[in-house]
Order: C-alpha cells, then sequence, then structure tokens
C-alpha cells in the first residue's frame, strides 16, 4: 500500500513514521510512505497557502491553488487502481474501525492535512470524502492523519506478530475488548481472575464475551443499540441492568 500525506508541516512526519508497526510495514514493504509539502506548491515567494476568508469573520482559510496542485501532483506518479483522497476535517464523517478495514484493502490512500479555519470548500471537489477522527477540533489533520495511518497499517498482512490480535479487538467485533491480564498472579492484592488460568477454554471464552459486553455496557452503552446478540448475551445484559436500577 502506498500512504501520501499532503501538510504545511513535514517535520510532523519525520520521526513519526520510523517507529514500532509504521516502521515495521515499511521495512517489509507492506507499505511505502510519502509525505508532500503543500507549501512547494504555493506560486508566490513567501509560499502562501493560507488567506482571509470571503464573507469576512476571523482565522484564515488554506488557499485551493496549491493544494489543487498537490493534489494533481500526486495523482499524476499514482499506479494504484484502488486509490482513495481523504481530507482530514472537523466536519468529516466520523472515523470507524470499518472504515480503517476499508482503507487497509486500497492500494493506495492519501491524506490531506487542513489547517486553521479549514480549506477552500472547493477542494472538495478533488477528493473523494472528508473523515474526522473524533467530535472534537485539533488545530490541523498531522495527528489525525496519523491515527488513521496507525489504524490502517496494523491490519495489513505480515505487519503484527500475530494476525489474529487485529481480529479480537474493542469495535472489530462490533463492543469493546474484554480484560487482559498478564504475570503475575497477584499483584498488590489484586489478583487474576481464577477462570482464566483454569485451563478451561470454553469458560474462558464465557467470561471474556460477558466482561466484553459488561465493558461496553458501561462504557460505549451506544454500541449495543443495533448489535446482534444471542439470547444468552441478552440476559446477561438485562442482569447488568437489573444490577444498575
Amino acid at each position: 500500500m502506498d500512504v501520501t500525506v499532503l501538510t504545511i508541516f513535514p517535520e510532523v512526519f519525520e520521526k513519526t513514521l520510523d517507529f514500532s508497526m509504521i516502521k515495521i510495514a515499511g521495512e517489509t514493504g507492506a507499505a511505502k510512505f510519502s509525505v508532500v509539502n503543500i507549501r512547494d506548491f504555493a506560486e508566490d515567494k513567501h509560499k502562501t497557502t493560507d488567506d482571509v476568508p470571503f464573507g469576512g469573520l476571523e482565522g484564515m482559510v488554506m488557499k485551493i491553488e496549491p493544494l489543487y496542485k498537490a493534489l494533481e501532483n500526486v495523482k499524476a506518479k499514482s499506479n494504484g487502481e484502488k486509490r482513495r483522497v481523504v481530507l482530514l476535517s472537523a466536519s468529516g464523517k466520523k472515523l470507524t474501525q470499518k472504515k480503517l478495514d476499508e482503507y487497509s484493502r486500497l492500494d493506495e490512500l492519501v491524506l490531506v492535512c487542513g489547517r486553521y479555519e479549514g480549506v477552500d470548500e472547493r477542494v472538495l471537489n478533488f477528493i473523494d470524502e472528508e473523515i474526522c477522527i473524533g467530535d472534537y477540533v485539533l488545530s490541523g489533520g498531522e495527528f489525525g492523519a496519523l491515527v488513521i495511518i496507525e489504524g490502517v497499517i496494523r491490519l495489513l498482512p505480515g505487519v503484527l506478530g500475530n494476525a489474529d490480535s487485529a481480529v479480537n479487538e474493542s469495535f472489530v467485533n462490533g463492543i469493546l475488548d474484554y480484560p487482559h491480564y498478564t504475570r503475575p498472579r497477584e499483584f498488590l492484592g489484586l489478583a487474576v481472575p481464577e477462570v482464566l488460568t483454569s485451563g478451561n477454554h470454553a469458560e474462558i471464552k464465557k467470561w471474556r464475551r460477558r466482561q466484553a459486553l459488561k465493558k461496553t455496557f458501561q462504557n460505549r452503552p451506544d454500541l449495543l443499540e443495533n448489535m446482534e446478540m444471542s439470547k444468552e448475551d441478552k440476559i446477561f445484559l438485562e442482569e447488568l441492568r437489573n444490577e444498575r436500577s
């Protein structure tokens, strides 16, 4: 997969694309990374990429010309049949695990980092979609782009040491992940649940399912609204509701 980032702050990515799983992806050839400085496509001597908005109000808006030229330059070098151009924007659709999985199946992913009060709206004619990483506002799209890169890269074949790790995680199955424990068995009087050391795989599986449902019920009950559940799941959730009332 080819991952290209368009930004006015390429230095943000100098170190962050060279560690952990992202570094492994690059070394193994699972992914190739390119960072494009949008300022290189500004025509004036000051390399201006922003201007005051029409209609007044505060802040600055990223200009259409350098963004368009940067995008056209990237597209001209593209060889991927399956490509997606994504603008990081507080006005975009919320990022989900399903969307990350969708991106991981592409040949090329192009991430455009907005800044200031946003980008000239006409840029939307030259991208595929807007994505927001959460219901909050950042100063720019750079760290949102890194979130997407991290989320996508770990889904590529050969990047994770254990491929099953990406299958048994929060959101992958529609709910949050179950609790995890490791050695020592006891710490400051806090013991690992006995079921996990019992060797009874059927009971461990049942415990993990219930704990995942419990954590989801406590922290993200919205995820349960449209989820397909077994009769046993429904009974357990009803027990949790009764305990709370």
